[in-house]
């Protein structure tokens, strides 16, 4: 079977330290946010401005880091950014320790990393379409999204169970841990790494056309440039309304931490049977049209959530509504990655996906902050609403079905 398919020793290091690190974010899942409100008393608006603030800084860090990476090699730049996530976060459980753990440490730890997280996903991708021929792309990119599915699944029932016996900074720490291990699986990757494009005025200052290549490229494509809008804003409209649903859930509803965990944990098997599928999806139907159906059908569930009430009946209509949204989003993560990364030309690629990432941190933080002062000025339960609401709107951003190349996989790379 395809899907069994070996891709090679090293892709196998590749996905190894992927699984690691990936497994220690979604064990710390929602950490920052539950520290913020059982340690430091924070409320809605602090919440938001946790999860806004940090990605939204760490976004414009990385910025001019793209043009410096791309003409570096990407395994020391991987390396080098799982330490520095490493680092930091293990301060927070030395600050809580030693009692001096307050709220602007949290969101200088939370830059830190979105920007290391940033920089290493731009060189982790390029380095991954180096690494393997076109045709294991999606296959790759398959595994890579049944990782993290797994791994949310599993992630956040330990780490819920670990905050009520370990207290909320254990996961911190063990997902700095998880970094560390990361980067000794990428430096065991070994072998030869292709030369990066050669070193211009962009490695030792870059200009401003250096720093805005990445996005030229993608809004001139016009496959890609619908594709960035639409997905932009839909995971930015579901990212800003976790923080009033975490608050609705844990502070309004009373539900306790490892119960919000498990609402998400469950649905996560959906995300896995979606990114299995999506290779077989696309061999059958083509790309356009998984891509197109998928990236329609991800948007109508998370408006119920805001009729989540109180007690069993509420924990199972938002396991329901994450199920369906989670599947969705499973079969048209790994179709979009792969497009994405066929469409990126090589000397480009790392300002294309940093230049996709970037906007995507930047603009779910200004939604996250926006929806949370929305959730103090009104309540949880409208901010939630008028989300779910704005994304059944999205799908006029997909690109016309005529626009996407349809040959049973994804485009070929534009030389």
């Amino acid at each position: 079977m395809a899907g069994s398919r070996s891709l090679g020793r090293r892709f196998g290091w590749l996905w190894g330290a992927y699984a690691v690190s990936t497994a220690g974010t979604w064990l710390a899942f929602d950490a920052f946010a539950l520290i913020a409100v059982l340690v430091l008393d924070a409320g809605p608006a602090q919440v938001s401005l946790l999860a806004a603030v940090g990605p939204a800084v760490g976004a414009a860090v990385s910025v001019p880091l793209g043009p410096w990476v791309e003409v570096r090699r990407k395994r020391p730049v991987m390396i080098a950014t799982d330490l520095v996530r490493c680092a930091v976060l293990l301060s927070v459980p030395v600050a809580f320790a030693l009692d001096r753990l307050g709220f602007a440490q949290l969101l200088l730890v939370s830059v830190a990393v979105a920007a290391a997280d940033i920089t290493f996903h731009a060189a982790a991708g390029a380095f991954l379409k180096d690494l393997l021929p076109r045709r294991d792309l999606l296959l790759a990119n398959g595994r890579f999204e049944a990782t993290a599915w797994t791994a949310s699944m599993a992630g956040p029932p330990l780490g819920g169970a670990a905050i009520g016996l370990l207290g909320p900074v254990a996961t911190v720490a063990a997902d700095a841990v998880s970094y560390l291990l990361s980067a000794a699986g990428i430096h065991a990757i070994g072998g030869h790494e292709k030369p990066p494009p050669r070193p211009g005025p962009a490695s030792v200052r870059p200009r401003p056309g250096d720093l805005l290549a990445g996005w030229r490229h993608i809004l001139s494509d016009p496959v890609l440039r619908p594709l960035f809008l639409n997905t932009v804003l839909v995971n930015a409209l579901i990212m800003a309304a976790s923080p009033p649903l975490l608050v609705l859930m844990v502070g309004d509803l009373h539900f306790a931490p490892w119960q919000y965990a498990l609402a998400f944990a469950v649905p996560c098997t959906g995300g896995l049977l979606g990114s299995r599928l999506a290779p077989r999806l696309v061999t059958r139907f083509g790309g356009r049209r998984v891509l197109y159906a998928s990236g329609l059908l991800r948007v109508c569930w998370p408006i119920g959530l805001a009729f989540t009430g109180p007690g069993p009946a509420g924990l199972a209509l938002v396991t329901i509504l994450e199920l369906g949204l989670i599947t969705c989003c499973g079969v048209f993560n790994p179709v979009l990655a792969t497009y994405r990364l066929e469409r990126a030309p090589k000397d480009r690629t790392t300002r294309v996906l940093a230049a996709w990432s970037a906007t995507g941190k930047a603009t779910t933080a200004a939604l996250t902050a926006l929806w949370g002062s929305l959730a103090a000025l009104t309540d949880p339960r409208t901010a939630i609403a008028l989300a779910g609401a704005l994304l059944l709107a999205t799908p006029v951003l997909l690109p016309r079905r005529t626009r996407i190349p349809d040959d049973r996989s994804p485009d070929r790379a534009r030389s």
